[in-house]
């Protein structure tokens, strides 16, 4: 039995739409950060959401670039 080639679990056409999606919400959750952190005072900062809100914007910008870089054309 011949061993099946290995495929991408997104199609390929998805790649550029998924890359302007993911890091478009990247961006809007970083700006929320740093929106956050310019005008809530220190006291009233919560280090739970700080940590939540640049979690999730670290994960969509990484995952934004990855497709950003698979729809150019630059396999990583």
């Amino acid at each position: 039995m011949a061993p099946k080639p290995v495929t991408s679990p997104v199609p390929v056409a998805w790649y550029p739409s998924l890359s302007v999606l993911m890091l478009a919400i990247g961006l809007m959750l970083t700006a929320s950060f740093f929106i956050y952190e310019a005008t809530t005072s220190r006291r009233n900062r919560s280090l739970s959401k700080e940590i939540a809100t640049g979690a999730l914007a670290s994960v969509f910008l990484g995952f934004g670039s990855l497709f950003l870089l698979l729809a150019t054309g630059v396999y990583v």
